[in-house]
């Protein structure tokens, strides 16, 4: 495919591949060779939000990381589903397809559930875990999110997200501790693959499936047995004003023997602090 005029070959110099599903074409970066890292992103980013990593981990490693339908350089079907449970449908059509082993599986934000679903799926496949806040459990104990999740669910939400570009002109930048980390450069990155209203049906039905998907989050929270002698490491950032740290403490009293990092940043902390979290990745592999 060829990349769109917007597109910073600099900021992201990454060769483009896609793979075919029933919904749409995805978009995927591979690039590097060697045990595989696969990066699993959430809304309203896309595989950009991992670029600092890519460029430094692919001297060592192969750095796969996908566009969600409706996100980034892939399609946007008005027909699909948009629910997490159908991006985990679609990211583990994609990792079969590349017959990966000894994965090392990097997940944030919506990540969490979707990437998570195929390592509770094929655990033999999963070498380690870097979890970077995110959930995997239903949020119903989170009421200021549910509240929040139901009046997004409204016309007025709707509205908001489809019509005003809501999730990335103003939840992305809320999600950064320090705003000077998101320059307009930057910025335009997350802007420009959802500027048309017919673009962010993927945010807006993110923004429902808080409190939509609460069976399928709580489904994978059963499962956590499935992650035990897994090598995980928690990477966050404790500035987040979009999820709570209380999230954090709930992974790691369920998982007491992985190892913790926390980040002075933000929501979206590989922006923030992108040479801490690709250096915390190096140390930990």
């Amino acid at each position: 495919m060829n990349s769109p005029k917007w597109l910073d070959r600099i900021l992201y110099p990454f060769r483009h591949h896609t793979f075919s599903l029933p919904a749409g074409r995805m978009h995927y970066v591979d690039e590097g060779s060697g045990e595989p890292i696969v990066f699993v992103h959430g809304t309203p980013t896309w595989s950009f939000l991992w670029r600092q990593q890519i460029k430094s981990l692919s001297r060592t490693y192969r750095c796969i990381a996908p566009d969600h339908l409706g996100f980034g350089l892939s399609d946007k079907p008005p027909g699909f589903a948009y629910t997490p449970e159908a991006h985990a449908q679609n990211l583990e059509q994609l990792l079969e397809h590349l017959q990966l082993d000894n994965i090392t599986l990097v997940v944030h934000d919506f990540g969490g559930s979707i990437g998570l679903n195929y390592a509770l799926k094929h655990p033999e496949k999963i070498k380690n875990l870097v979890i970077l806040n995110t959930w995997m459990w239903s949020l119903e104990e989170q009421r200021q999110l549910i509240k929040i999740s139901r009046f997004m669910s409204s016309s007025f939400g709707k509205f908001l997200y489809i019509s005003l570009a809501f999730s990335p002109r103003v939840l992305l930048p809320q999600g950064y501790h320090k705003r000077k980390h998101l320059p307009k450069d930057v910025h335009q990155h997350y802007l420009k693959p959802l500027a048309s209203s017919s673009a962010r049906l993927g945010t807006w039905h993110f923004a429902k499936a808080l409190h939509q998907s609460a069976d399928f989050f709580e489904s994978l929270w059963e499962q956590r047995e499935k992650l035990k002698g897994k090598n995980i490491l928690f990477i966050w950032g404790d500035k987040d004003k979009l999820l709570p740290l209380s999230l954090l403490h709930k992974w790691t009293s369920s998982f007491p023997e992985a190892k913790t990092i926390k980040i002075n940043a933000g929501h979206f902390l590989q922006e923030e602090k992108g040479s801490e979290v690709t250096e915390a990745i190096k140390a930990f592999l």
